[in-house]
């Protein structure tokens, strides 16, 4: 593709939806609407600032921030002048923030007042602090210094097709934080599938509860729903309560949540009596659907849209049609337009056609180019223009996709992914931690949780409240152990390496025998 082509970027979308619908709501944050004639000038005005000060295509601008139309003003910004919106976690400890910046290494770092603190935690610990401005019109929409060191001559060029857009983070089964590069092409194609599935349109109005600093929180309906020119309602954090509220109230007609987030509200006390009639669909993933939940839901007349992807994909690989979710509860659907799927063999690499269980491996023009600054995990994850995705799954005779297990040993929380490497690691540096192993055991609230193993040294003596409470110096707090299990051992395979698949068992045993005798 020639540097001059850029049919697919993103930062257009504003413009169009401005020339079209410009007194059309774009957002609604917290009850304070943006039209979409506002947001583009809010973005051209803060492109041209990031220009004039000297970014280029393909700097990056990392962030601190809760879901704010503020953060949506600077993505398009990004977009027009060929930035890159590096999105971090709030959640996240200053140790944790301070590795994703050390990776991601950006120009500029665009916090929020509330995260200040934690911005200069994090900025204490690098050699080289990264300049940081707060966000919104009072901040580096006011005023832009330019970046603290010359790398790029990319200089007023308009952004391609190819150039990065966005980068997020996730963690791998080694532990190590990777960062996970979007391009507008991968964005774009991505958005264009998922409109091939849901029918998204002007008159539409979503409610977003999933995180901006998580994939989820543009890729999976807003980013789509601002280039068809319908209302976003935004959502700092996620409570039951309010969310119904609002699902009432904005008459709501789309929103996308994790298992947790439609338990939690079907839980709630108001959830009987709230006016879901405007809500047509709604999207989940994260973690397969509970049956029970599924009834509910398709109780109240929601249908509910179930699919399976990962960051590295766009994030949409596989989705289940509402009037499927029934008769074909477990699986995670089909591939979606655009995207083509293949099973090998965990063990040869071998492709498996029809029915039968394997690797899921994805491939199509949303799939990421590759981890940032980083050559070896990304020669081992993109292989011949396919995405290894670690995941087990099984296809049936029509199909149809079920993840099984993951390889690599994640467990999901909350929709969250964590790393039982980086948990363990936390955990050895306690000093009466000989040994840990971390795994994922089942949780009616989380859809997962973790449970440590932990041998102690000699003479030594720590409890669960002391080890939880090392774990939330230096962990986010969905990434520390729900319980801790203290052994004298721990199981061991092949060369002396801990079996985490023993330990599941014994975990899932545990909790089938607890479950027994609350029957009884």
């Amino acid at each position: 593709m020639s540097k001059d082509q850029g049919l697919h970027t993103l930062g257009c979308w504003t413009t169009d939806r401005s020339l079209s619908t410009p007194e059309r709501i774009a957002i609604d944050d917290r009850g304070v609407r943006t039209t979409y004639r506002e947001l583009e000038r809010r973005a051209i005005a803060l492109a041209a600032k990031f220009m004039a000060a000297g970014f280029g295509v393909g700097d990056r601008i990392a962030t601190l921030s809760g879901n704010s139309a503020d953060h949506v003003v600077l993505f398009f910004a990004c977009a027009k002048a060929g930035l890159v919106l590096v999105p971090l976690s709030w959640r996240l400890t200053s140790v944790e923030l301070r590795e994703q910046l050390s990776i991601a290494d950006p120009s500029l770092w665009v916090v929020e007042d509330e995260f200040q603190t934690l911005a200069e935690q994090s900025n204490a610990q690098l050699i080289q602090p990264v300049p940081v401005l707060t966000m919104g019109p009072a901040g580096v929409e006011a005023s832009v210094e330019g970046p603290a060191r010359e790398r790029n001559e990319l200089r007023g060029c308009a952004p391609t097709d190819d150039d990065p857009l966005l980068m997020v983070f996730t963690s791998g089964s080694e532990g190590k934080a990777k960062a996970v590069v979007l391009t507008h092409a991968n964005c774009f194609w991505n958005n264009l599938a998922l409109s091939r599935t849901v029918d998204l349109t002007s008159q539409d109005t979503i409610l977003a509860v999933l995180p901006q600093y998580h994939l989820g929180g543009w890729n999976i309906q807003p980013l789509l729903a601002w280039w068809v020119g319908a209302t976003v309602v935004l959502e700092r954090t996620f409570d039951a309560g309010r969310a119904l509220q609002l699902l009432a109230d904005r008459k709501v007609t789309m929103m996308m949540g994790v298992p947790a987030h439609y338990r939690m509200l079907a839980t709630h006390p108001e959830f009987e009596s709230t006016d879901l009639t405007a809500l047509r669909l709604a999207v989940v993933g994260g973690a397969p659907m509970p049956p029970s939940l599924l009834r509910c839901w398709h109780g109240r007349g929601v249908a509910l849209v179930q699919g399976y992807g990962l960051s590295e994909a766009g994030p949409n690989v596989l989705c289940l049609a509402s009037e499927e979710a029934m008769s074909k509860i477990g699986f995670a659907g089909r591939p979606y337009p655009h995207v083509k799927v293949k099973l090998v063999d965990a063990v040869t690499g071998e492709e498996i056609h029809g029915a039968g269980a394997g690797e899921l491996l994805v491939s199509g023009p949303s799939v990421s180019p590759g981890y940032f600054r980083d050559a070896a995990a990304s020669a081992h994850a993109f292989v011949n223009g396919w995405l290894r995705t670690g995941d087990l799954v099984q296809r049936d005779d029509q199909g149809y996709l079920k993840v099984i297990d993951r390889i690599k040993d994640l467990y999901i929380s909350g929709g969250e992914n964590v790393s039982p490497t980086e948990v363990e690691q936390v955990l050895l540096t306690h000093p009466a931690v000989a040994e840990a192993a971390v795994i994922g055991v089942l949780d009616d609230k989380w859809g997962e949780v973790g449970q440590a193993w932990v041998v102690l040294a000699a003479h030594t003596h720590a409890d669960a409240t002391e080890l939880a409470a090392h774990c939330a110096k230096q962990l986010a707090r969905y990434k520390i152990p729900a319980t801790f299990k203290f052994a004298s051992a721990l199981p061991r395979v092949g060369i002396e390496k801990v079996s985490r698949q023993k330990l599941r068992d014994l975990g899932r045993a545990e909790q089938l025998l607890m479950r027994q005798e609350d029957q009884r």
